[in-house]
């Protein structure tokens, strides 16, 4: 009997164990669209109560202003006596115009009054001195009646001369150019030596009345029935300063063109706060209710705001919306999805349309809870 060599009988034997051990391996499990999904909170849009989201625009402007006229023509101005931005009390004297033309004018006419009153007291004087002589036969009853007449004449005369004086006086006292109120200098067109005009002349000088200026916020209809005076506002000045304000007036009508009304803010009177400026106003205690969402749920790209939509599929999709006010962690929606729709409430999650999520949902939350859930 032949015997065969042991390597002959080792190669049978390991080809079975290759072909064994290859009929062990099992493939591997594919993964799944699902399992990638990603889990994400998901919030509804709904109305909500949006806090402090109010806020308006406006110009500076004098609560009242005070324009300064010349009160007399003809004289020349000889010192302005401040400038711009200069605090002024009411009374105090602002110009001063040449007194020469109307010295003479005075002197004259104390002359003419002086004159005149000699007149009148001598024909008066004449006119008593027949006063029990009628049908007396002394004089006739027309000599009577002439001294009369020319004593009441020459008292007529005296008066005249007497009310002309006193206007000159007048004139020459309205020489000094005085402030009609107390308050900041916010404009000056006098020189020395211009001629002061009483006819279409411009304002010498305008002013801020006791220095206060006040926001013109300007609001749609019905943004300004939601105000009330007394309410208070944070105002932003120019400089990025913010200064606290209160309503003080809320306009009784509407500008038929604009369809805006006018809210007037009081404001401290301080340096930094000046006429002619834009502000803006938010006001802190205005509450109302509109479509609104989180502010975390709102991306911004080169197409706009968006928020990520959530299908029936858990699917998500981009669409455009156009936003309002703000206030406590939410963001009005003036165009967008309706009221309902899921959205992600994070827009920080890195999703693409189509997209497959696991959506976690959250609801109609108040604005409070979905600020601190948007930073969970």
């Amino acid at each position: 009997m032949t015997r065969m060599k042991p390597a002959l009988i080792l190669l049978p034997l390991m080809a079975a164990l290759t072909i064994g051990l290859a009929g062990c391996h099992k493939p591997k499990a594919k993964t799944t669209e699902a399992q990638l999904a990603r889990a994400v909170r998901v919030v509804q849009i709904q109305p909500q109560s949006i806090t402090g989201a109010l806020a308006a625009s406006g110009d500076l402007m004098p609560r009242e202003e005070a324009a300064v006229y010349a009160e007399v023509g003809g004289f020349r101005v000889a010192k302005v006596m401040v400038d711009v931005g200069d605090h002024v009390k009411k009374g105090q004297t602002l110009v001063e115009l040449d007194p020469a033309m109307i010295q003479a004018s005075l002197l004259q006419a104390q002359a003419q009054a002086a004159q005149a009153e000699a007149n009148a007291l001598q024909a008066e004087d004449q006119a008593s001195r027949v006063k029990d002589l009628d049908d007396k036969g002394v004089l006739s009853q027309e000599a009577i009646d002439q001294r009369r007449f020319q004593a009441r004449a020459a008292r007529a005369t005296a008066n005249a001369q007497a009310a002309a004086l006193k206007d000159v006086r007048t004139r020459a006292n309205k020489l000094a150019v005085t402030a009609p109120v107390g308050g900041i200098v916010l404009e000056r067109t006098v020189r020395p030596g211009d001629m002061s005009s009483t006819a279409g002349a411009t304002p010498w000088f305008r002013l801020a009345r006791d220095g206060e200026v006040e926001l013109n916020a300007q609001l749609s209809e019905n943004d300004l029935a939601r105000i009330k005076p007394g309410q208070h506002a944070q105002v932003t000045l120019p400089s990025g300063a913010v200064v606290p304000g209160v309503v003080r007036l809320v306009s009784p009508q509407i500008d038929p063109q604009t369809k805006l009304g006018a809210v007037r803010i009081h404001l401290p009177v301080q340096a930094d706060i000046r006429a002619g400026g834009f502000g803006r106003a938010v006001f802190s205690d205005v509450s109302g209710t509109a479509l609104a969402v989180p502010e975390s749920a709102v991306r911004y790209d080169a197409d706009g705001a968006a928020v990520m939509v959530v299908g029936a599929d858990n699917k998500v999709h981009r669409a455009l919306i156009q936003t309002g006010q703000r206030g406590s962690g939410m963001v009005q929606l003036l165009k967008g999805p309706p009221a309902g729709t899921r959205i992600v409430q994070n827009a920080a999650a890195f999703l693409l349309d189509g997209d497959l999520i696991k959506p976690s949902d959250v609801g109609a939350m108040a604005p409070a809870t979905a600020a601190q859930a948007a930073r969970k």
